[in-house]
């Protein structure tokens, strides 16, 4: 079975497919040709996703599923949340956006955070809501090379490390995106 993971991030692509099993093969927008930006309008995670798997099935005709994932800070009353990707403006650079949210927590005693994730699945007519949750904190620095986005400064609850110094298999077996796409790939089973 084909099916289309409507993103354009490669990283994104490499941890969702190990998820998979095998009879199911990912496509990514990149495969299908579309080039364009799909722009997320909503002021929700779901209203997102659904944005993006509704855009995929109506304009290109595939099965899709679509996710968006926010970082969403205690102290910051949510924020970046559903603006995750584009805090420190519409670049999507995960540096800026690292720097804006340390400097943003500087004076804050707080630190707790969670990673949500909501995936809309588009399948043979019917449309599918899964949802992850990992609940952690934001390190004061940068730990790790491995991940993309906020991994760096986010610790999961229970560990000793942040999601940049954990291999994408340790990641993917508690990060929000894991849980969701987990949801995921029992619905297929």
């Amino acid at each position: 079975m084909k099916i289309v993971f409507a993103t354009h991030n490669l990283n994104k692509l490499k941890e969702v497919q190990q998820l998979m099993p095998e009879s199911i093969e990912l496509l990514s927008l990149s495969d299908i040709n579309c080039n364009e930006e799909i722009l997320e309008t909503a002021k929700t995670l779901l209203g997102n996703a659904k944005i993006k798997a509704d855009y995929i099935t109506k304009t290109y005709g595939y099965d899709c599923f679509a996710d968006d994932t926010g970082l969403e800070v205690t102290a910051l009353h949510g924020e970046p949340g559903v603006y995750s990707a584009r805090y420190a403006g519409p670049a999507n650079d995960a540096v800026a956006n690292m720097a804006k949210l340390l400097s943003n927590l500087k004076s804050k005693k707080d630190r707790s955070a969670q990673f949500k994730t909501v995936v809309v699945l588009n399948l043979n007519g019917e449309q599918h809501v899964f949802d992850g949750i990992c609940k952690g904190e934001i390190l004061k620095t940068q730990l790790g090379k491995d991940g993309f986005g906020y991994d760096p400064i986010f610790k999961p609850k229970g560990f000793d490390t942040s999601f940049a110094e954990m291999s994408m298999k340790e990641k993917s077996a508690i990060s929000h995106r894991g849980k969701a796409i987990q949801k995921l790939v029992d619905f297929f089973k």
